[in-house]
């Protein structure tokens, strides 16, 4: 069973060596709201992430996106670093795991642009929006710019009616479960996940891991 999403501690060697060409770089909304150091410019962003995903051929770009539960109003350093990371991968043709809480619409619509614009190695560049939730009118856009959409925990929460109504009704052939685990905090089993998704959609555990 494969966990959509999740943050792994690469700090143990043997753990880095297992995730080699499934990794993925980037810099995650909420690190551009930091304000400890000096922090880099968009473009000083871009460089790094092209040293690493040259580095690692099989590596994706992620996580990344636009944020509104830890900002209000979206400031230009993270729209900026979010662009400059989002063409590269096009450009570079790698796997993108996309963050948009509360701005699911912003996202999609920085991601149109260079998914028309197609040819090259952006050419059917995979999209996983992570975590997608509250924009239900954005999932036949989202399946028509062949992007994947992860559901997680919430789906166990029996007060999460309008995310389950969400759930119901994504296309199978789109729908991926994660857990969003990270180290040092309490982690959910994928299998829970995978089970409670399948009851939503009047499926079989077993087929709803073979889909």
């Amino acid at each position: 069973m494969t966990d959509a999403h999740c943050h792994v501690s690469c700090g143990d060697k043997s753990v880095r060596e297992l995730l080699v060409g499934r990794d993925f770089f980037g810099v995650h909304p909420w690190a551009t709201l930091s304000p400890a150091g000096a922090p880099e410019t968009a473009a000083e962003v871009a460089a790094r992430l092209r040293r690493a995903l040259m580095a690692h051929p099989g590596a994706g770009v992620g996580e990344i996106g636009l944020d509104r539960l830890k900002a209000r109003d979206i400031p230009p350093r993270m729209r900026e670093v979010f662009a400059v990371q989002l063409a590269l991968a096009f450009e570079m043709g790698r796997c993108v795991v996309l963050h948009g809480a509360k701005c699911w619409g912003q996202v999609v619509a920085a991601v149109r642009p260079l998914a028309a614009a197609g040819g090259g190695r952006g050419a059917g560049v995979r999209l996983l929006f992570h975590g997608f939730s509250r924009s239900a009118g954005l999932v036949p856009e989202i399946v028509a710019l062949g992007g994947f959409i992860s559901v997680g925990p919430a789906v166990l929460n029996d007060h999460a009616v309008n995310y389950r109504a969400l759930v119901r009704g994504i296309p199978l052939d789109r729908l991926l479960v994660e857990t969003d685990n990270e180290p040092g905090k309490e982690a959910t089993r994928i299998q829970d996940v995978r089970a409670k998704t399948a009851e939503l959609r009047g499926l079989a555990p077993a087929e709803m891991e073979r889909l």
